[in-house]
């Protein structure tokens, strides 16, 4: 069976490669598309040829087929930050056996009620913890997560103020059937 260490090892290689070709590469524009559907109200999120359902608890009318939005989000995060650890790994040629990251937030449900209107909505107290299984030394892993800290696009995303601008445009509504 493969290990860790074997991917990291290809993971080199190809980062080391793509080095080679980092000073000419054009900027990329990556794209999700979500579909509210039907009778469920699950959110299908499109991503390339990927596909992920996201819903709620009944307590927001959902059925529970997927994380919440919030739980995506740290999923995101968590998900980054292993990534890049790997990548970190795999360029520094620091020997891992294992990766896990926890995060975690809290999310008040009496956000904007009544007497409430200065809770935000949005996670808050996010936290994550890195749990490595590495015969590297203390001061390499310190190294590695320093330059994840450094290289995390999600955690920049979540860290650094960010200018978002939505729009909406109107489509056709379609027509209720009468019941007979």
């Amino acid at each position: 069976m493969s290990t860790l260490r074997d991917y990291l090892a290809q993971k080199r290689r190809i980062w080391l490669a793509k080095q080679e070709t980092i000073s000419t590469a054009e900027p990329i524009t990556p794209t999700a598309k979500v579909t509210a559907e039907g009778r469920s109200g699950v959110r299908r999120i499109r991503i390339r040829d990927h596909q992920v359902l996201s819903d709620s608890g009944a307590d927001y009318a959902g059925y529970d087929l997927g994380p919440s939005s919030p739980e995506l989000q740290l999923g995101v995060l968590g998900s980054c930050v292993t990534h890049i650890f790997l990548i970190q790994a795999a360029a520094a040629d620091v020997v891992l056996d294992s990766v896990e990251v926890e995060v975690t937030a809290t999310i008040d449900p009496k956000a904007g009620t009544p007497g409430f209107e200065d809770v935000p909505p949005s996670p808050q107290n996010i936290s994550y913890t890195v749990h490595i299984g590495s015969p590297a030394t203390d001061g390499e892993i310190d190294a590695l997560f320093e330059a994840v800290e450094r290289a995390c696009p999600i955690l920049s995303l979540l860290t650094n103020p960010q200018t978002i601008t939505g729009s909406v445009v109107r489509v056709p509504a379609q027509r209720e059937e009468s019941a007979l």
